[in-house]
C-alpha cells in the first residue's frame, strides 16, 4: 500500500506530472521504493479517482499535452494519517542469503564470484550515495524537511556500507574454506 504513498509525499514536494514522476522515482524515492511508470500512472488515476489528487488546470488546453498533478487536503490527511500509523518491520528476505544456506549442502561452485559481483555493485551504489550526501546536504543544514531528508539518505548509506562489510567478510571466509568447499 505504500506506492500511493510514495506519489502523494512526491507531489506534495511538488506537483508533477506522470512523466516527472517517474523521473523523479529513477532519481531519488526510487531508491528505496522503486515503481515503473506504468504503476506510477495507473495508481495516478486511483488517487485522482479517489479524491486524493487533482490534475492541474491546463495553461492552453492541447490534445496529448501532458497532465501535472497536485494534492487535495484528502490527500494530505491520508499521507499524515499513514505516516503516523505503526507498522511491524517486514522480514528481510534476500536470495543471496538464501543461496549461501543452500551451499552448505549442495557446495559454493559459482557463488564465490557472484559475492564479488555484488560487492562491486553495493559499492558503487555507496559511492553513489555518498555523492548525493555531499551535494544535497552540507554540514550545518538545520532545515526540518532537508535533515529528515538526509537521515532517509543516511538508511541508504549505512545499508550499502553494512552490505559491503559484510560481502567482504562472506569473501574471506570463503578464501579460508578453499574452492567448491562442500561440492
Amino acid at each position: 500500500m505504500s506506492l500511493p504513498h510514495a506519489i502523494l509525499t512526491a507531489l506534495l514536494e511538488k506537483p508533477s506530472s506522470g512523466l516527472e514522476l517517474t523521473r523523479r522515482f529513477d532519481r531519488s524515492i526510487g531508491y528505496f521504493w522503486s515503481a515503473t511508470h506504468q504503476q506510477i500512472y495507473r495508481e495516478l488515476g486511483r488517487l485522482e479517482a479517489d479524491g486524493l489528487i487533482r490534475a492541474l488546470p491546463a495553461e492552453q488546453p492541447a490534445r496529448g499535452q501532458k497532465k501535472s498533478y497536485e494534492v487535495l487536503p484528502a490527500g494530505r490527511a491520508e499521507l499524515a494519517r499513514w505516516t503516523a500509523a505503526s507498522q511491524d518491520p517486514k522480514p528481510q528476505r534476500d536470495a543471496l542469503l538464501l543461496r549461501l544456506r543452500a551451499a552448505a549442502v549442495v557446495g559454493t561452485a559459482g557463488l564465490q564470484s557472484d559475492l564479488r559481483r555484488h560487492l562491486e555493485l553495493h559499492g558503487k551504489q555507496l559511492a553513489e550515495y555518498r555523492a548525493i550526501e555531499e551535494r544535497d546536504f552540507p554540514p550545518g543544514e538545520d532545515a526540518p524537511h532537508k535533515r529528515l531528508q538526509h537521515l532517509v539518505l543516511r538508511a541508504g548509506i549505512d545499508l550499502e556500507t553494512f552490505w559491503t562489510q559484510w560481502l567482504t567478510h562472506a569473501l574471506a571466509e570463503f578464501e579460508a574454506l578453499g574452492d567448491d568447499t562442500l561440492a
